[in-house]
């Protein structure tokens, strides 16, 4: 059991991770199995690199670790078996990981999230998990801007192998006519 000092220091360090988070997702795990909910704790952190985090709270911790924080709107979503996914960076990774886990198990039931302080619901948070995650637009990003260098190098590398090609034929052409 518990103490009070104990208690009040999961609150603490629960708020924290609320208060801190960019995206935050509930859902209710009813009917999935604690392997099956292992498995996803897993996924989680080796996807987000540590910037992922799944818990399974008592409701009453949820709403007094919410409370003055951004997560306090997602209080009346604290019913029942609940449980937190938490992301400190990339939203996208993990909606694509918590829908795709709610895919595969029927059970598990997305409530309601928390984008970057505003509510959104369960459509919004499968929309958000068919978005390219931030890895893919970053690689986008550096084939967009080197493109346009590539570009520029190609036509400052023109006139100079044409200047070369020139040289090369004359030089031909004088060895054939027995030239020096």
């Amino acid at each position: 059991m518990l103490t009070y000092a104990q208690k009040e220091e999961a609150v603490a360090e629960l708020k924290s991770k609320l208060d801190k988070a960019s995206t935050i997702i509930v859902a209710d795990y009813r009917g999935v199995d604690v392997t099956s909910i292992n498995g996803l704790r897993s996924r989680l952190h080796t996807e987000g690199n540590g910037d992922y985090e799944y818990h399974v709270v008592k409701n009453s911790v949820l709403r007094r670790a919410s409370e003055g924080g951004p997560a306090e709107a997602l209080s009346d979503f604290f019913v029942g078996p609940t449980a937190v996914a938490l992301s400190y960076g990339d939203p996208v990774g993990l909606a694509k990981a918590i829908v795709g886990y709610a895919d595969d198990n029927e059970a598990f039931e997305i409530k309601v999230g928390l984008l970057d302080g505003r509510t959104v619901d369960t459509a919004e948070i499968g929309t958000l998990a068919t978005l390219p995650g931030l890895d893919e637009l970053r690689g986008k990003l550096v084939g967009l801007l080197q493109a346009p260098a590539q570009k520029i190098a190609v036509v400052l590398a023109a006139p100079a192998t044409q200047l070369a090609r020139v040289m090369d034929a004359r030089r031909a052409q004088l060895e054939e006519s027995g030239g020096a």
